[in-house]
């Protein structure tokens, strides 16, 4: 399940990535089969391990193109271990919300971008995850658990302050909020309960066959309930200062 819309980035063999807070990789998978040369970056070794067992799989599977590289690096996102203008893409997929010094991260997300270059950061959607928060403590208040819920427009105008230019938004995953709902309801940890067991297998089913009912729903309820945002950003060819 991607939240960035790879048709969107400019992947071509030889471009330069880094999944910032990489997880379990999807992203990170989606950009090696493109052709880039992905850097998948995480603080979270066990999930490295697991990125790295797939990238091999890949490699061997001959699913990625022949001259595509990728790698993973364990580091902190607060200082990223790679001079200025370095990637031609940056993506950094719900990991923001997750940040108490988020203003540091975009700094630094903003710095290794390569003038000319794209980034995309997605996060939960403001109303999707009130929702959740409101329904459930323990959804949010854990350890590496969710510190603040965004305004599109605020993160917007944080990420432009960095120099960068905002192309375009979108809403995704409709489908996943009213998930996220129920397992606030009923208990987050909850997944014996039949109602989340249901929904949890129609989600499962909708990743796996993409039925036409289910992609025209979440197509109109994206605008409206979709759980998370992406937002799309280019590096000016020309950079002016940042105070």
């Amino acid at each position: 399940m991607l939240t960035v819309d790879f048709d969107r980035l400019r992947i071509a063999p030889g471009t330069r990535v880094i999944d910032v807070g990489c997880g379990a990789g999807r992203h990170s998978f989606e950009a090696y089969r493109r052709g880039a040369d992905i850097i998948a970056f995480d603080l979270n070794t066990e999930d490295l391990a697991g990125v790295q067992t797939m990238f091999e799989a890949m490699a061997q599977a001959g699913e990625a193109p022949a001259g595509a590289t990728a790698r993973t690096v364990r580091g902190d996102a607060l200082a990223l271990p790679y001079p200025d203008n370095h990637f031609d893409i940056v993506i950094a997929s719900e990991i923001l919300e997750h940040v108490p010094a988020d203003d540091q991260a975009i700094a630094e997300l903003a710095r290794v971008l390569k003038p000319g270059g794209d980034l995309v950061v997605t996060v939960p959607r403001w109303l999707p995850e009130r929702v959740c928060w409101a329904l459930s403590t323990e959804y949010h208040s854990n350890e590496g658990g969710h510190v603040r819920i965004y305004r599109a427009g605020e993160l917007r105008d944080k990420i432009a302050g960095r120099g960068l230019r905002f192309v375009r938004s979108s809403h995704v995953h409709a489908l996943h909020a009213p998930y996220w709902w129920l397992k606030c309801a009923v208990g987050v940890n909850n997944e014996n309960n039949p109602l989340v067991r249901a929904y949890h297998k129609m989600l499962v089913w909708d990743m796996m066959s993409r039925p036409a009912v289910t992609r025209v729903a979440e197509t109109l309820l994206d605008p409206l309930i979709g759980k998370s945002v992406a937002l799309y950003f280019a590096k000016p060819a020309v950079q002016r200062a940042v105070v």
